[in-house]
């Protein structure tokens, strides 16, 4: 194995899903500015999320459509004249 070629500086952080506000703790090397004072008392660096595990269909089951640009809109506009 290699020496040297993984990240030395893992520490704590909170990731939240910001589609549902689902936090957790994990560590990472991820460059954040945002702090959270985590259940436990301390604080930690915050990780903002678009989409995880606790929001992700495959996860959790459930059929869910996104969609963030109005693409659907944009394509039936587009194909409704013709």
């Amino acid at each position: 194995m290699k020496k040297d070629i993984h990240p030395k500086n893992y520490r704590f952080v909170v990731f939240k899903d910001m589609s549902n506000g689902v936090t957790f703790l994990s560590r990472s090397t991820a460059a954040t500015r945002e702090t959270i004072k985590w259940d436990d008392g301390n604080e930690y660096p915050l990780i903002k999320l678009e989409i995880s595990s606790a929001s992700h269909p495959f996860f959790t089951g459930q059929k869910m459509l996104v969609d963030t640009a109005g693409r659907i809109d944009k394509f039936k506009k587009r194909y409704q004249k013709k």
